[in-house]
């Protein structure tokens, strides 16, 4: 059976939640492309979202969070990683810290690695979505190695039953992946060059990050 597409409103919204709370996977969207997310606390979440995107896992998923609140919850959140994202979040910037040693996460969200990446994207679905339900385990919605799906009809044609749920906010806006920030070594390290530049990463650092 084909994924149930809602709008994204109040309602879908709520459906969206719902369907996350059951374990299932939900296309949302973001500031910048669809993703697929899962409930972090659903057993084997992770590895579903991997068979549905037949991604290899040995790639870490990301975290979106509802705002930067939950950051510490889930990670350790040095004072470098706090300042960037007071100044760049919600928006296009992810930033990887440590792992809390207090808090169990599965191995596959992260492929092993004892750190985790965290963004807070510019968009209200994700971030109402994590509210209700904590960071949320997301990755682009599409199989891997097609092109990354730009619309609810391109999402279920691609992944199909392998997702519960679609929430439709109409054709994805697109625009460039976000930076990528190791906020695990000082000074900072920018992993992925993307939305925010050196040098306004440099302003709030009140020094370059190492490239």
């Amino acid at each position: 059976m084909s994924a149930r597409i809602v709008p994204d409103d109040e309602a879908g919204r709520r459906a969206a939640v719902d369907a996350l709370r059951a374990g299932g996977i939900v296309a949302l969207p973001t500031d910048t492309v669809y993703g697929v997310a899962v409930a972090l606390d659903t057993p084997g979440g992770i590895e579903a979202l991997f068979a549905a995107k037949r991604r290899p896992p040995e790639k870490g998923v990301m975290l979106l969070l509802a705002d930067a609140v939950q950051a510490p919850t889930i990670g350790e959140w040095p004072a470098t990683a706090a300042a960037l994202a007071a100044a760049f979040w919600p928006g296009g910037l992810s930033l990887i810290v440590p792992q809390r040693p207090d808090v169990d996460l599965p191995v596959a969200l992260t492929g092993g690695a004892p750190t985790i990446g965290l963004r807070t994207p510019d968009h209200p679905a994700p971030r109402a979505l994590a509210a209700a339900v904590g960071p949320l385990p997301t990755t682009s919605a599409n199989v891997s190695g097609l092109p990354e799906a730009r619309t609810a009809a391109e999402i279920v044609d691609q992944l199909g039953d392998a997702i519960s749920l679609v929430l439709d906010a109409g054709p994805a806006h697109g625009g460039p992946a976000s930076t990528v920030v190791d906020c695990t070594v000082d000074p900072p390290r920018i992993l992925r060059a993307g939305a925010i530049d050196a040098n306004a990463l440099a302003r709030v650092l009140g020094r370059r990050p190492a490239g």
